[in-house]
């Protein structure tokens, strides 16, 4: 059962992701995964139920990605450039139409992957600084708290920002800066120097 399930929610980000959320029915569902609708309907309620389960598969395969970021051996500069790569990544990838049909049309949906995700990006970021203070790569008078949330609102405004279009927020020179600009407002000398060295080593893996 929970097999069949994960494969109807694969198929169902597929579409919302290539549609939007709004134009994609439980017929068209049925259709992609080549069942009936009467065998659709044993694993979720309705369209609602589709979308909040859709909505609960995001959350955890985010909180997955977000827990691979603090890997044994990962110092603080390591993992918030894993989180860097991790927020490019999930801007890159989003669809506006999904977002907007999410926000629009299941608001109740909407703000919990928004407030899960934002209550889980904020510790993971708090836990970053806490750990870079303690290994000398972050300034001990920082204050953490007030620097978790002014990370975590610009990482999200970014996003929603018109000022920057599509091609600049997902690319590879605004996620240099905006990772450069947090870190050396942070950082030790020491954490400079490691800053310096990931970076060289980014521009020769042509990331992307």
């Amino acid at each position: 059962m929970i097999d069949e399930l994960n494969k109807i929610l694969i198929k169902t980000r597929e579409l919302y992701m290539k549609y939007g959320i709004k134009s994609i029915t439980m017929d068209d569902v049925a259709r992609e995964l080549s069942i009936s609708k009467k065998t659709l309907y044993q694993f979720v309620a309705d369209k609602d139920d589709l979308v909040g389960k859709f909505c609960e598969n995001e959350i955890a395969q985010r909180q997955e990605e977000l827990f691979n970021c603090f890997q044994i051996g990962f110092n603080a500069i390591e993992e918030i450039f894993q989180i860097s790569v991790f927020m490019h990544k999930l801007m890159r990838d989003q669809n506006p139409a999904t977002d907007y049909d999410l926000k629009k049309y299941y608001p109740h949906h909407y703000q919990r992957i928004v407030e899960t995700r934002r209550e889980r990006m904020y510790n993971y970021i708090l836990l970053n600084l806490k750990n870079g203070k303690k290994e000398g790569l972050y300034r001990e008078d920082m204050d953490e708290i007030i620097i978790a949330k002014l990370y975590l609102s610009r990482t999200e405004n970014v996003h929603f920002n018109e000022l920057f279009s599509v091609e600049e927020f997902t690319s590879f020179k605004l996620f240099t800066e905006l990772i450069t600009y947090h870190v050396r407002g942070i950082a030790t000398g020491k954490g400079i120097t490691i800053l310096e060295k990931k970076l060289k080593k980014l521009e020769t893996k042509n990331y992307k």
